[in-house]
């Protein structure tokens, strides 16, 4: 009986350059890709992944090096050189290939450690496949498997808590202010790349309302209509920090656009209702002694490396813990895949030594004249015991790995030497 494996091939941040990534990506969606593996004979169950970090096809087969050149060439033989496959193209069998799925799920293989996209996409891309019917018991069990390890992970480890990007360590510092920051108001001053990607996490945090202040009122119009907030001249910075909560800058000015001396008095205005400034502008938009005003908070861009450095380190430990729980649920689903590797064989095992023993005993009953019911269930019964007994050994030998042999050696050795292949074979002919 041929042996299915479990593959898992794919490109990631870690082993391809962005141009390889960005010519694999399955821009058009997974209902073309998963319709065109369906041709292959060479697989059986399938289900694909494509984020802007990897892209990896998870199926089932006999022949795992056919069908990696054949997959490879179907779905990516057309915009990627061969040589360029089969340098960046990981592949990963069993074992190797759980592992590697449940790492990726529970975001221990992702670019930020901790984050919790990868989960939605993954749980996106399984019910395409499950749509589509390309995925049987092995896969769906395995999929569904690695969710519930990623949701393990987040419940018994901080792995999420600590924020490892200079924008999210900016809302963690607001939040250690603020509390909730929902009825919070946020200016932007300038339009950098770094401070309107704090303000969409701010927003992604529920925000009330957002003010663009910038040299160019178009450009700050622009990206004011993006969040759904108003936009101002950077003229009117000082008045707006009256109704405002949180002072996100990022100008790339050459020299310091708000002192001390303009934040003291928009205090006593404000009843010193607490002020966070975030300056992520290098050379430094803001005057540093707004600092010793009292209920205003001025974090600087070190002050927020700092934050991640020491987030980092505390989600590594954590990491440690999340990586031991994947192992745990890798060797767990092994055990279960190998039982199920071994069902057909022990079915097909005891339905041989049943048929024989019920061939058997009408053939004996019918030539002893005169047996009563209860002999003749005694007798039934005695031959059942025989079977069961010359059957012990050789399922024990099956499930007991502690022999030397690997599981499909010893399924090998038992289906030839009870001639199982024939047996099967005639059953399927009646």
């Amino acid at each position: 009986m041929p042996h299915e494996s479990i593959v898992l091939l794919g490109v990631n941040h870690k082993t391809t350059p962005l141009e390889v990534r960005e010519k694999m990506a399955l821009s058009d969606g997974y209902e073309s890709p998963l319709a065109a593996l369906g041709a292959l004979d060479t697989i059986n169950e399938y289900y694909l992944l494509s984020t802007c970090n990897r892209v990896e096809v998870l199926f089932t087969c006999t022949d795992p090096t056919l069908a990696r050149l054949q997959i490879l060439d179907l779905l990516f033989g057309s915009s990627i050189e061969k040589d360029q496959l089969e340098r960046h193209v990981y592949q990963y069998q069993n074992n190797e290939a759980i592992n590697h799925l449940f790492m990726v799920a529970s975001s221990l293989d992702s670019m930020i450690v901790g984050e919790s996209q990868i989960l939605g996409q993954l749980k996106e891309a399984y019910r395409y496949a499950s749509d589509l019917k390309t995925i049987g018991l092995v896969l769906n069990k395995l999929l569904h498997k690695s969710f519930t390890v990623a949701k393990r992970v987040r419940s018994e480890t901080q792995i999420g808590a600590n924020a490892v990007s200079i924008s999210y360590a900016a809302i963690e510092l607001a939040r250690k202010i603020f509390g909730s920051l929902d009825d919070k108001k946020v200016l932007l001053v300038g339009a950098g790349e770094m401070a309107e990607l704090a303000a969409e996490h701010l927003v992604g945090q529920g925000v009330s309302e957002v003010v663009v202040a910038n040299r160019t009122l178009e450009r700050a119009v622009k990206l004011a209509r993006r969040f759904g907030g108003t936009a101002v001249s950077l003229g009117e910075l000082v008045d707006q920090l009256a109704y405002v909560d949180i002072i996100v800058s990022s100008t790339g000015a050459s020299s310091i656009i708000l002192s001390k001396d303009d934040v003291k008095p928009v205090m006593k205005e404000r009843r010193n209702k607490p002020l966070f400034f975030i300056d992520i502008a290098v050379p430094r938009d803001l005057d540093q002694n707004i600092n010793d005003l009292e209920n205003v908070y001025l974090y600087d861009i070190d002050d927020l490396n700092n934050v991640v450095e020491m987030n980092k380190a505390e989600r590594d430990k954590e990491a440690l813990k999340a990586e031991r729980i994947v192992q745990e649920e890798s060797l767990k689903f092994g055990q279960w895949l190998e039982k199920t590797e071994l069902t057909p064989t022990i079915v097909e095992l005891r339905s041989m030594a049943d048929k024989i023993c019920r061939n058997e005993l009408e053939k004996s009953i019918g030539r002893i004249q005169g047996l009563t019911a209860a002999e003749q269930k005694s007798v039934e019964k005695m031959a059942s015991a025989i079977v069961a007994k010359v059957l012990h050994h050789p399922l024990q030998y099956l499930k007991n790995g502690n022999n030397g042999t690997n599981q499909k050696t010893r399924i090998d050795i038992v289906r030839d030497l009870f001639n199982l292949e024939e047996s099967r074979m005639d059953r399927e002919d009646q």
